[in-house]
């Protein structure tokens, strides 16, 4: 009996020792996020990372966005404990793709490019490395009342609100069209503001050209036809993201005159759907479409890159490749979660298989998936952020009347100049 309870014994701590030795086998990878998408992406059950890569430790972290930036550059900075997978939000993507401390992601490109949306690839390369990955799409549309749509243009069908709005020019003279037949009371917008993202799309060529400033004359056309909103009160002048911007979405606003104001269009993105309209605009539900607009345009989105000096690249790369590229993976967070992916193949067999109700039966997987073919994704930069908000500076002195277009282009330039170090 002492003897079998030896061998017992012995039997275990075998055992215990080649299960240590088993986890001291496993890859180990840390992953850094500023969004719990990830997390949700990593941990689902039967389909994410972590069920499909047993042998694989994976240690998260999240950082609110508007911490992010500032903890991952004390990673990189110091070169300690950075993390080996990297989550990059659309605002501060191109910063870390033109940083110098991300792994080349070109074998696994080359592998993958036949069957992924175009654009996404494009905002991740740089001096011809591919540095990072997304395995979302986040084009943008034009949001539309359909009983205003029916009230003052006798039809609702996205195809006929199209040629009303299929340029800048045609939207200015509908919005005109439809303030003097509304007398006042149904605008285009709440403000011009909502179409800095459309024009933005509309460039032909990024804000800096030759280490040189360049206005594209799409956003010429901007602040043009922001002062025209502005001065013949085509829109209600409400602030993105206000009160009484959302409430424009629920017919909840009234003018100087106490009088119920209607308002036709939002311009949102794929996730605007889900996360603006459908949550802050109840009220309206059902009564809703969308088409193209002006012009294409993106907003938003999330890509994975890796730290150049992690110490399990292969893994690292393996992780990306499964969360942005993968076929079946990308079908389940499709299906499941309603999430709009990037892999032309997933987008064939189910974009044809959705109707949402809030649109009053239009598809917008299927409109989404078309809009994003048309997206240019060689217009971003790193220093697009802090160049627009020195440009809205411009356009709002403009606007208002305290510059001249002239004056408001020369104090955006001097501001850039002065700001960024960029030339004119």
């Amino acid at each position: 009996m002492k003897k079998f309870s030896t061998i017992l014994c012995m039997g275990l701590m075998l055992m215990a020792v080649s299960s240590l030795a088993a986890q001291d086998k496993k890859s180990k990878l840390s992953v850094l996020s500023f969004t719990d998408e990830i997390q949700l992406y990593l941990d689902a059950e039967g389909f994410g990372y972590k069920d499909t890569h047993p042998d694989v430790n994976v240690n998260y972290v999240h950082v609110p966005t508007d911490q992010f930036p500032e903890v991952l550059d004390a990673y990189l900075s110091s070169g300690k404990n950075v993390p080996d997978v990297i989550g990059l939000e659309d605002a501060f993507v191109r910063k870390y793709v033109e940083s110098g401390y991300l792994l080349p992601l070109d074998d696994l490109y080359k592998e993958v490019k036949s069957k992924m949306n175009d654009y996404p690839i494009k905002i991740g390369t740089y001096n011809g490395h591919v540095y990072a990955l997304s395995w979302d799409i986040c084009p943008g549309a034009m949001f539309y009342r359909r009983s205003l749509a029916k009230k003052y243009w006798g039809t609702d069908d996205p195809k006929e609100v199209q040629k009303k709005v299929a340029s800048f020019d045609s939207f200015l003279k509908t919005a005109r069209e439809l303030n003097k037949k509304s007398n006042g009371r149904c605008k285009m917008v709440s403000t011009f503001a909502d179409l800095f993202m459309p024009s933005r799309g509309a460039r032909k060529k990024p804000w800096v050209v030759d280490d040189k400033l360049y206005i594209d004359p799409a956003m010429e056309k901007y602040m043009e036809m922001y002062k025209i909103f502005y001065d013949e009160e085509l829109d209600i002048c409400a602030t993105m993201w206000s009160d009484f911007w959302y409430a424009g979405m629920n017919d909840y606003i009234v003018d100087q005159r106490n009088r119920p104001v209607e308002i036709m269009c939002y311009f949102l993105p794929t996730w605007g759907l889900h996360y603006v309209l459908e949550v802050d605009a109840t009220g309206t539900a059902g009564d809703w479409a969308m088409c193209t607009g002006p012009s294409s345009y993106r907003w938003g989105g999330t890509w994975l890159a890796a730290y150049k000096g992690t110490n399990n690249p292969d893994a690292a790369k393996e992780m990306i490749r499964y969360l942005t590229t993968d076929d079946k993976f990308l079908e389940n967070i499709a299906t499941r979660y309603g999430c709009y992916v990037g892999n032309l193949n997933v987008q064939k067999k189910i974009k044809d298989s959705f109707s949402s109700s809030y649109l009053a039966g239009q598809n917008p997987y299927k409109e989404f998936c078309e809009l994003a073919k048309k997206v240019n994704g060689n217009l971003d930069q790193a220093t697009d952020m802090d160049i627009e908000s020195l440009f809205s500076e411009a356009v709002t002195a403009y606007v208002t009347g305290a510059l001249s277009k002239k004056d408001a282009l020369v104090y955006f330039k001097q501001s850039v100049r002065k700001t960024l170090g960029i030339k004119y």
